[in-house]
């Protein structure tokens, strides 16, 4: 602050200068030199021990200088060249007194002191019996309760364990904390313009798909302007960059739409929800979700297909064993698609991850069309089926039900570091990472 405040004072009509003989005139310097001497002899009077002044004078010459009333207190100022140990505040000095209570180096009696008058500015009260530093009470200092657990469980224990198709692979591969944080207590951030990006072309390829808008480039990209500007970019460059990488995507979408694909292969649903309950072991595994588009071949056989809009493509290996894709096949087993097919029920041809940003290679047409990533049909255990002499085997997708099962049941969600920390949200609240870390330890 500035003191003494030699300013005006006054409103901006300047009522307070309206008096009984009309208007008074402003007060003169003088007389706001002796206010403010008389308000900083009141301040000074109030203290109870001792009284601490400071002030700041800048090596500029221009800069901030101590106030003249230093001058008048009848004591030789102290320069005070270094920073002091600590603020002069009180949060400070409760900080202190509680790294002294459990230094090692310091003495028995020492750590007993600052353990005395940690309790003394506990029991400090106002006028109305608040406390007046609640920081100083153990009460209120983090790390020192034990961990609680909620007494009304996750999922009920008796009922089938509600998950989404996309969220398997986090829960039960990358990060159980990651899903838990994000799925259950809704603490993710807002959708970023990525996200949006994809909702709107995972929109417009359903109206293509079910045909309320045509199949046509100039019409999808009305569609799109209607909506673009209703994204947040960073900047105005990024957001016509996005917007021409959408475009591209589309295209890509219409021809890829439109093609031959071999095996008859023809459209038979889109954005199809579903909800089949699937055996995991021990558990039930009630799988809801919704598939971008349903096809059928002219065997019958069902394929399921999933656009992506990522930059981002899993390897050959990780689409075999690709979660996601697995479960929609296993749901079609369960009859999650039935009444696409007449009520019958399908057998799976297999399922495909279409990548819409990523231009396909000049052997598989070019990079107007996009990257398809197959996965085979998988049995009823989940497995793909092998190639002869493959030796593979075991219930890999049925494994990652019962393991994701079993973790929510459990309530078991730990972190799992990786790869994926790099764009984790919630780093901070993350016990593996440093900034997530309690403050005790």
């Amino acid at each position: 602050g500035l003191w003494p405040d030699l300013r005006r004072r006054g409103s901006l009509l300047e009522a307070d200068r309206i008096g009984r003989d009309g208007i008074a005139e402003p007060l003169p310097p003088g007389a706001l030199l002796a206010e403010e001497r008389r308000l900083f002899y009141v301040a000074t009077t109030r203290a109870a021990e001792r009284l601490v002044v400071t002030a700041v004078r800048a090596q500029a010459e221009d800069g901030d200088q101590p106030s003249r009333f230093l001058a008048e207190l009848g004591v030789e100022p102290q320069p005070v060249g270094n920073r002091p140990r600590r603020p002069l505040s009180v949060s400070a000095l409760v900080a202190e007194l509680r790294a002294t209570t459990v230094d090692p180096a310091a003495s028995p009696a020492l750590r007993d002191a600052a353990a005395r008058r940690l309790a003394r500015l506990a029991a400090e009260r106002d006028e109305e019996g608040y406390p007046l530093v609640p920081a100083a009470h153990p009460q209120r200092w983090w790390g020192l309760a034990e961990p609680t657990r909620s007494s009304v469980p996750l999922r009920e224990l008796d009922a089938p364990v509600a998950l989404s198709g996309s969220a398997l692979e986090q829960l039960a591969r990358t990060c159980s904390l990651q899903w838990f944080l994000a799925r259950e207590v809704k603490a993710d951030e807002p959708a970023t313009a990525a996200q949006g990006f994809g909702n709107v072309v995972h929109v417009l390829a359903d109206e293509v798909a079910s045909g309320s808008s045509p199949a046509d480039l100039s019409v999808l990209m009305e569609r799109l302007d209607a909506v673009w500007d209703g994204l947040a970019f960073d900047a105005p460059w990024k957001s016509r960059q996005e917007k021409e990488s959408a475009r591209a995507a589309l295209e890509r979408f219409l021809r890829w739409h439109v093609m031959e694909r071999g095996e008859g292969r023809e459209l038979v649903g889109s954005e199809h929800g579903f909800d089949v309950t699937l055996r995991a072991g021990e558990h039930a595994v009630r799988v809801r979700g919704s598939m971008d588009r349903v096809e059928r071949d002219a065997q019958g056989r069902a394929y399921v297909v999933d656009f992506k809009t990522g930059r981002a493509r899993p390897t050959g290996p990780e689409v075999e064993r690709h979660p996601q894709l697995a479960v929609y096949q296993l749901a079609l087993r369960e009859g999650a698609a039935d009444e696409l097919f007449g009520g019958a029920r399908p057998r799976p041809g297999g399922a495909e991850l279409v990548q819409l940003r990523l231009g396909a290679a000049k052997r598989d047409g070019g990079d107007t069309l996009p990257v398809v990533q197959r996965q085979e049909p998988v049995d009823r255990q989940g497995e793909p089926a092998p190639e002869p002499g493959d030796g593979t085997g075991g219930d890999w997708v049925g494994e990652l039900l019962a393991t994701a099962a079993a973790r929510v049941l459990d309530e078991r969600f730990t972190p799992s570091p990786g790869q994926h920390c790099t764009h984790c949200s919630f780093r901070a609240s993350c016990s593996a990472r440093p900034e997530g870390r309690q403050i005790v330890e």
